[in-house]
């Protein structure tokens, strides 16, 4: 059957309607004013934009990322005092990137994980925005001397899709180059402030480039209810390094529904990583027990 004038005028109007919409919305502000071409490097090694649902160790020093970052310090850091830090985060281009250029991501805009040469101090701190339109600024205090190194972790609004940069910063003080191997006893179990930790691996050895999966489990030294919270929309955070601090894996729980806390008792959550390369890696666990926040680490090693 045929369409006759008034269907063809009204089939018209619709169309004309819809682009019309469409335009609309594809051009309102979205309060940044940088676009996705802002977040590209010609380089030989970019960085990718990374997928969430596909957790991967990210080699942040070696690829060249769109995003420089740099962090100046109100005095020289000392081993045990809160240094006052000052961050600047910009696009290849030299345009800076402020809060509205940012998504939220795990209830906030930016996220630094920082740690010392020898991996036994681990920081995870949230900068706010300065009154300087571009700058962010932190505090944190160092517990080893040495080169921190920092880890910037956000989404850009433009791509909506995670990236990361880096920096370096010199602590005075005495401390450990790396990681010694006395230290290094291969822990997947520890006990701190009266609670058992374990990291369990779903087999042994670790091999490179192959998924693994892991579970995280806590105890009550004394068999009574573990005090889980929600820490950044989620109830763990895990985030692996390397010896030589190359990069990161930043993990979230496969249990991802706040209103289903884990067995009050018995807390266990499941995790997957893929670490690329053989070596000697430390696994931070981040939790938050009674309204405190816990670190615990762990130490393995990967096999070709």
């Amino acid at each position: 059957m045929s369409l006759d004038s008034k269907q063809r005028r009204q089939i018209f109007i619709i169309t004309v309607v819809a682009i019309a919409i469409f335009a609309i919305f594809r051009w309102l502000p979205t309060g940044t004013n940088l676009s996705h071409m802002d977040f590209r490097v010609t380089a030989k090694n970019p960085i990718d934009f990374c997928d969430p649902l596909n957790p991967q160790f990210i080699p942040v020093v070696a690829v060249a990322s769109p995003v420089t970052m740099t962090i100046r310090t109100e005095a020289p850091a000392a081993v045990g005092s809160e240094v006052r830090c000052t961050l600047a985060l910009r696009t290849a281009s030299g345009k800076a990137i402020t809060p509205v250029d940012l998504l939220v991501s795990h209830t906030r805009l930016l996220h630094l994980l920082i740690v010392d040469p020898s991996l036994k101090d681990y920081q995870h701190v949230h900068p706010e925005p300065s009154k300087t339109l571009g700058e962010w600024t932190f505090a944190f205090s160092p517990k080893q001397g040495g080169e921190y190194r920092v880890f910037a972790d956000f989404t850009p609004v433009a791509t909506g899709r995670s990236l990361y940069a880096n920096a370096d910063l010199a602590v005075l003080g005495r401390g450990e180059v790396g990681p010694s191997v006395s230290f290094l006893t291969k822990l997947w179990t520890t006990e701190q402030g009266g609670f058992h930790f374990e990291l369990r691996p779903g087999a042994r050895p670790i091999h490179a480039g192959q998924p693994t999966d892991l579970k995280f489990l806590i105890e009550d030294s004394r068999r009574g209810p573990v005090p889980m919270e929600p820490v950044m929309g989620a109830y763990a955070h895990l985030v692996a390094f390397d010896a030589a601090r190359s990069g990161f894996a930043h993990l979230h729980p496969m249990e991802t529904d706040l209103t289903k806390p884990p067995d009050a008792v018995h807390p266990e959550l499941n995790f997957k990583i893929t670490i690329p390369r053989a070596g000697t890696y430390v696994i931070w666990a981040q939790v938050k027990l009674a309204g405190r926040e816990t670190f615990v680490p762990f130490w393995f090693d990967v096999v070709p």
